[in-house]
């Protein structure tokens, strides 16, 4: 379906903006700013549209000690305790927040590089499915704890068409189906039970019925009655959808910025799109509302911008991101030093 794109609306909170604390230029920005040392993101900006419209959280996502994050190239996901996951590349792993933005702890040293992530519950108790990219290619299911409890491929799984590298994304139906996508690879999507077992394998590249061109992020999708996998098709600039059994539906958004990453809240779908906005989506496919939509387009989709030349509510990179259950979103943004930012739902009276 055809995307009504309407134009983004930014408005700044307040008189001036404050940026972070290194104050040495930028070769990413076109743009030169006077960084006041030592001066946090502290003023609250609003962005989006409509029912869909947020205010930054300042501060959301500080490490007590002071470090950064290391490189975000992944995803994020919420439990239903309300706490938030951020995948990383480097040592930390994957760090734990709490909604107002406290450290809680670093987990699954041994899972590093989750490129897509999904959380699923299972009886009483939930896992975090990732997408592992780095030196071991390979799908893993981790308990809160941060053990990793099962990888794919394993000795159930059997032989993997084009194998297991370019991973990017994953997702787990309601019958604990696994599908994972091999975005920079071969642009096949695999489905394998609960057990790692493959099941059957479909996609392959190109921009028609059945292809993609980096299927990258994986959500599924169950706002239609029997549950759809939706696939960010992120170089054709499109969503599509499939049936489970890998079953062509057909195209739901389409003339997107490069999307990454898909949430869902109620009838709404938020999308991480690489060129430096979120775009919100309702059930037919058409945007309702852009968050953070960066008028820079030097900085878009690139990795090197540095915490000085970035602003508050303002993305460079969106590569992951969750609602959680009040329709607050968190965005990773694919950033050299790590970004995690809270975009809180501001809530009307209508």
């Amino acid at each position: 379906m055809k995307t009504n794109v309407i134009s983004s609306v930014i408005i700044l909170s307040l008189a001036s903006l404050a940026f972070a604390h290194e104050t040495h230029p930028s070769s990413e920005s076109s743009s030169r700013h006077a960084a006041p040392q030592s001066q946090p993101f502290m003023t609250v900006v609003n962005t989006g549209q409509g029912a869909y419209s947020y205010k930054t959280v300042p501060g959301f996502g500080k490490i007590p000690d002071g470090s950064k994050l290391g490189p975000t190239h992944g995803g994020v996901v919420v439990d239903n305790q309300g706490l938030i996951y951020v995948s990383t590349d480097g040592p930390k792993s994957i760090c734990v927040f709490k909604p107002d933005g406290t450290y809680v702890k670093e987990m699954a040293p041994g899972a590093a590089a989750i490129h897509g992530m999904q959380i699923h519950t299972e009886g009483d108790k939930q896992f975090i499915y990732g997408a592992k990219r780095g030196k071991h290619k390979q799908a893993v299911k981790i308990d809160l704890d941060g053990n990793i409890v099962m990888t794919i491929p394993n000795k159930q799984t059997g032989e993997i068409p084009g194998g297991v590298g370019g991973i990017t994304g994953i997702a787990v139906a309601p019958d604990n189906s696994i599908f994972v996508s091999m975005g920079y690879g071969s642009q096949m999507i695999h489905k394998f039970d609960q057990t790692g077992k493959l099941l059957k394998s479909f996609g392959g590249s190109g921009n028609g019925k059945n292809q993609f061109r980096s299927c990258h992020g994986l959500g599924i999708d169950t706002r239609f009655g029997a549950p759809r996998l939706l696939v960010c098709d992120r170089e054709n600039r499109r969503l599509v959808h499939l049936d489970l059994e890998g079953n062509w539906i057909g195209v739901h958004a389409t003339e997107l910025r490069r999307p990454c990453a898909v949430s869902f809240h109620g009838d709404y779908s938020a999308v991480a799109e690489l060129e430096a906005r979120v775009a919100v989506l309702d059930k037919d496919g058409n945007i309702v509302s852009l968050v953070g939509d960066n008028p820079n387009k030097a900085q878009w989709a690139k990795f090197p911008v540095k915490p000085s030349d970035q602003k508050p509510g303002i993305f460079s990179a969106p590569h992951g991101l969750s609602f959680d259950k009040d329709g607050n979103l968190y965005v990773q943004d694919w950033n050299a030093t790590g970004r995690i930012s809270k975009m809180q739902r501001i809530q009307t009276t209508d």
